[in-house]
């Protein structure tokens, strides 16, 4: 077995938590750089010109309500899927949400897909980046107001449409789902239609990225100003396993409770993300969403796929879900004024940057074990080749200090074993490929195994 140390030996007595840059891919980076924060701006202020995207709103104009917004959605989608040479295929997903909570009565509601097909027929990978294109003001159940949700959520549509735009121009071995979904404000009902809809046909989603309030850098009350900084939010104890006492068991039993799926998904996130992204911090959040709150990621994880939500540092409330209005000398309403594209930007940045590597990348490795046939103070590791798509050329082992958020050290496999004098008591573990580019797959976890 060979090995080589990629992390600087001293970063445990340091304790950094900088972020270290294994290779940066130069394909990656032209495509990062090609996200324009004028055709984002441009995108946002199309989206709030259809007055209201409230769920319940009209759907026969042209050019206003949420049938309008959609149909331009799509027609937008499919202009620039004509770059794509027929590997872009853009639909709506459509269904009846029955009467039900923050629904007065059964609607036929209609989600955005544009589906990047993969050039590996052997691989069956799917990553989705979503924002939802629906509306709202202080009254959720009025359809009929003006509703421009500038920042909440046009912002993420348009993240979501500007990577469309750049990255259907190129190919790659996985799937990319680019969504814009409705009725988030009223109940998740979309990316909930999309996630069973995923679990049912059995995708392989291997990742899901929702960007939703990603647009101001001004914080209410503490006037805080932060364009640098986006938050990461990722659930520690996986939503599926709640239900089941003897998952949950287990993981405590090996500590894996900062080590979740999506918890690892977070972690590639902020890594990948800040080595191609200038000035940008990924906050690493450890919760499942904001205090109380949800957003479009939750039903995936409920089905059990890894998901996140990148939200901005500092939110104003002045600018959501509030009627536009101005009230003892403030101005309220989400307002195309009030967003700021140059951020927007980069957060799409950080979202391409991340899909491009991961889309690019082998497959994670499978049944990742930790062996505990014997009481040692070394750790083996052991797993298996991917099943699907292209071999990897090879595997990195990370590791990290139990108290360390973020992985410490990075060991260049060959083989699928390793053998490190380090202690599984003292230290976390995980395996991921690697192709022959630098393209990283998810870290994996490592279960015990005999």
């Amino acid at each position: 077995m060979k090995y080589l140390l990629f992390v600087i030996p001293a970063i445990f007595a340091l304790q950094v938590s900088a972020q270290i840059t294994i290779k940066q891919d130069t394909a990656i980076k032209q495509m990062v750089d090609e996200v324009s924060s004028k055709n984002i701006e441009a995108n946002i202020r199309k989206l709030v010109s259809f007055k209201t995207r409230h769920t319940l709103s009209d759907t026969t104009s042209k050019t206003e309500g949420s049938g309008a917004a959609r149909n331009w959605i799509k027609a937008t989608l499919e202009k620039y899927a004509l770059e794509s040479r027929g590997r872009m295929v853009v639909q709506f997903d459509t269904f009846t949400q029955p009467k039900g909570e923050r629904i007065d009565k059964p609607v036929k509601l209609k989600n955005v897909l544009a589906i990047l097909k993969g050039t590996d027929p052997t691989d069956t990978r799917i990553y989705i980046v979503s924002g939802h294109y629906d509306s709202r003001v202080n009254d959720v159940m009025n359809p009929n107001a003006v509703e421009p949700g500038a920042n909440d959520d046009a912002s993420g549509t348009a993240v979501s449409m500007e990577l469309a735009r750049v990255m259907s121009t190129r190919s790659f071995p996985a799937t990319i789902i680019f969504m814009s979904v409705v009725g988030e404000e009223q109940g998740l009902y979309g990316s909930t239609n999309v996630a069973k809809r995923a679990k049912d046909e059995n995708w392989n989603v291997d990742a899901m990225l929702n960007n939703d309030i990603v647009g101001n850098t001004h914080g209410m009350e503490t006037d805080l100003k932060d364009n640098r900084s986006v938050r990461v939010f990722s659930e520690g104890v996986p939503s599926v396993a709640a239900a089941n006492a003897k998952q949950v068991a287990s993981l405590i039993g090996l500590g894996g409770e900062n080590d979740s799926p999506s918890r690892e998904l977070a972690r590639y996130v902020k890594e990948v993300a800040e080595r191609y992204v200038d000035q940008l911090d990924v906050k690493l959040i450890y919760r499942r969403d904001r205090y109380l709150r949800s957003g479009d990621h939750v039903p995936f994880l409920m089905q059990g796929f890894t998901a996140v939500r990148f939200t901005e540092m500092n939110e104003d409330f002045n600018r959501q879900h509030q009627d536009v209005r101005t009230a003892n000398g403030v101005d309220y309403g989400d307002l195309p004024d009030f967003v700021d594209y140059n951020y927007v930007q980069k957060v799409a940045r950080m979202n391409l940057s991340v899909l491009a590597n991961l889309a690019m990348a082998p497959a994670e490795p499978q049944n990742v074990g930790v062996v505990t046939s014997d009481l040692t103070n070394k750790t083996v590791l052991k797993w298996d080749a991917p099943k699907t798509g292209k071999k990897p050329t090879g595997y990195y082992v990370l590791m990290r200090e139990t108290i360390s958020p973020y992985w410490q050290e990075k060991y260049y496999v060959t083989d699928t074993t390793a053998t490190l004098y380090y202690s599984k008591d003292n230290y976390f573990f995980a395996v991921q490929s690697l192709d022959a580019d630098g393209h990283e797959s998810l870290p994996v976890f490592p279960k015990p195994i005999r």
